[in-house]
């Protein structure tokens, strides 16, 4: 499997409706799951709250559209998608564990 990196800066709008706080417990859910899965490797939201930074490692532009579409609050996102010529992290020496 040749995966790639990806940096997605996201800039939330309209987000402080009720219909957006709303959704934040099953966005973190999804997050956690996919998180979990090694396909976001980082989510990191800004301290004002109108910023997430993800980092994906998936196969494709188009997996990081499939991966952002279903995040709950997708359409208070306003995404721009860059490829990483790498991302390394302190735990990028550690392998990844199974609990199945």
């Amino acid at each position: 499997m040749n995966r790639k990196n990806f940096f997605v800066d996201i800039t939330l709008v309209d987000s402080f409706r009720p219909q957006f706080f709303a959704l934040i417990p099953e966005q973190r859910r999804v997050v956690n799951e996919m998180m979990n899965e090694g396909v976001l490797v980082s989510y990191s939201l800004s301290l004002e709250r109108t910023k997430l930074w993800v980092v994906m490692e998936v196969k494709s532009e188009q997996d990081v559209l499939d991966v952002l579409a279903k995040f709950p609050l997708i359409k208070y996102m306003k995404p721009e998608i860059h490829e990483l010529a790498f991302h390394d992290n302190v735990h990028s020496g550690f392998p990844h564990l199974s609990l199945n």
